[in-house]
Order: C-alpha cells, then sequence, then structure tokens
C-alpha cells in the first residue's frame, strides 16, 4: 500500500480496547509491573502502526480471507490482530496466544 505522507488512521475497536483490558486485568493479579508493560508495549505497538503498519507478517488461517488481517506480537504471549484498508488501520483484536482465539476467525 502507498501512502504519500507515511502516516495511517489507527483505529481501535470496543472488542479489542476490552480484550486488552481483560489481560491486562488477569496479569495484574500475577504482577502490576507485566499489567503495565502490556499496556505500555500495546501503546508503542500502536504508534508504530501510524507509520508501518505493512511491516507484520499476515495472519494465516484456512477460516480467513487470504491476506486480510495482519499481526503483531506484544510482551510474548498476546497478538494485536489488525487489518488495514487505505490509510486506516483497525485493530479488531488483542488475543492470549496461549489460548484458542479460532472463535475470532
Amino acid at each position: 500500500m502507498d501512502n504519500e505522507s507515511n502516516q495511517y488512521t489507527v483505529i481501535v475497536s470496543e472488542g479489542a480496547a476490552q480484550m486488552l483490558v481483560a489481560h491486562a486485568r488477569f496479569l495484574a493479579q500475577v504482577s502490576e509491573k507485566a499489567a503495565l508493560r502490556l499496556i505500555e508495549d500495546f501503546q508503542a505497538q500502536v504508534k508504530t502502526l501510524e507509520q508501518f503498519p505493512e511491516r507484520n507478517p499476515m495472519l494465516i488461517d484456512q477460516s480467513i480471507p487470504a491476506g486480510k488481517y495482519r499481526k503483531l506480537l506484544l510482551e510474548k504471549r498476546y497478538l494485536i490482530i489488525y487489518q488495514i484498508k487505505e490509510t486506516t488501520v483497525y485493530l479488531d483484536a488483542v488475543v492470549d496466544t496461549r489460548q484458542d482465539y479460532g472463535w475470532l476467525l
């Protein structure tokens, strides 16, 4: 995708925001620092998607159309699942890679 200004608009869906909060809340029960790191990493990665959303690999699954979603790893165990449409990046989910997230797809 060619974006002359190299500036994308990032939209975090309500569902993705709720998933992030749920993961952070769960982490905080074990380590408040880990929960804060997850939130900080999410914020930093969202910022990078404003410039370079295409740098991350495609999410490959038989149940979704090829080339629809990309994935971005957070804190080694969480994925941001997003799609790019023209100059907008839509963050659709934040999932724990240790759990089955096939229901999303």
